[in-house]
């Protein structure tokens, strides 16, 4: 089975429509957005037509990161926001069960206390079946002082949660306020301070069952391991290649050699496919004809068989174990 366990929800019009009254109306809108059946099928079905072209049984959808609006003003917009793709990935999961399956975005907002999300997590998971959620290190989304990094115990309350409920995070920020730094960019650097203000921390001697997954390859760490190797020589204790297996990784990076690099870091054991199709991936590759963020023939070219199996399911069924009961794989296509 193929699982891209990193995808983001296709949104019908009268989503953007509603986004837009949102932000125009600072969260007076004249109601909540209406979601005709057809729209919200349509949608979903041209995903499932995506996911066929490329092979993809089943996808793990959360809200499109950089449309999540963490940093804007009041936070009841995020809060608005954020419940209605929850709803609507709700919604979708529900028409298509065997083809795809709810990440929660959380309604952070600025510096506030991830506190304020724990409601949101639990409905999700408790009454939706979601498997999962988002984790923005940067909610300020670069307006203002960021919050203390992942490793500080402002997280605490969220990782608390998510442990009682046995729910993975994705690490992913949104979108950027900065001219400088492009919301791509800002989700590798966001990855890259993330890791290592885990990995110099005590968060998973506090929150030993925590799964943390750190997306796009893990920033720019694997890159740099010299570096870091160096780092925890000189303070001691465990070795940096040994904290980084407290991590879980994703194949979201669109370049065979950089992946090549991510197997050879971190192992296979440790990573997880992901594609993001459609999505900032989705587009010809001059090299090979095919869309950059079609992943699935360069795994097959740098994996083993059983490696294979281990990134396109294993790994991630064992990571969401207790949110697949009774999973039935889509019929061959």
């Amino acid at each position: 089975m193929i699982i891209d366990s990193h995808a983001h929800v296709v949104l019908p019009p009268e989503s953007y429509r509603y986004m837009a009254e949102l932000v125009s109306s600072r969260t007076n809108p004249s109601g909540a957005a209406t979601l005709p059946e057809a729209s919200v099928r349509a949608a979903a079905e041209g995903l499932l037509k995506v996911m066929d072209s490329v092979g993809t049984d089943v996808q793990f959808l959360s809200p499109r990161p950089y449309m999540q609006m963490h940093g804007l003003k009041p936070a009841r917009l995020t809060q608005l926001w954020t419940r209605h793709c929850n709803d609507l990935i709700h919604r979708q999961v529900q028409m298509f069960p065997d083809r795809l399956r709810g990440v929660a975005g959380l309604p952070q907002h600025g510096r506030t206390s991830p506190e304020n999300t724990l409601a949101e997590l639990e409905r999700c998971v408790k009454e939706l079946g979601f498997i999962g959620c988002l984790l923005n290190p940067d909610p300020t989304e670069g307006d203002g002082e960021p919050p203390p990094g992942l490793g500080d115990r402002f997280w605490d309350p969220l990782y608390a949660k998510m442990v009682e409920l046995d729910t993975p995070a994705l690490i992913h920020s949104a979108s950027s306020c900065q001219p400088r730094e492009s919301y791509t960019l800002k989700f590798i650097n966001e990855e890259s301070i993330a890791i290592i203000s885990l990995l110099d921390s005590d968060v998973f001697e506090r929150f030993p069952s925590l799964k943390l997954i750190v997306p796009h390859g893990g920033g720019a760490i694997p890159y740099h391991m010299g570096r870091f190797r160096a780092w925890t020589v000189r303070k001691g204790g465990m070795y940096f290649d040994d904290k980084l297996k407290q991590l879980h990784f994703d194949t979201c990076t669109y370049d065979k050699d950089a992946l090549e690099l991510l197997f050879k870091v971190v192992g296979p054991e440790r990573v997880l496919f992901a594609t993001e199709k459609p999505g900032t991936g989705s587009a010809k590759d001059p090299a090979t004809g095919r869309d950059f963020d079609d992943l699935k023939p360069v795994l097959e070219e740098l994996l083993s068989p059983k490696d294979q199996k281990a990134v396109f399911e294993d790994n991630i069924v064992a990571l969401y174990k207790t949110r697949l009961a009774g999973w039935k794989p889509a019929k061959a296509r």
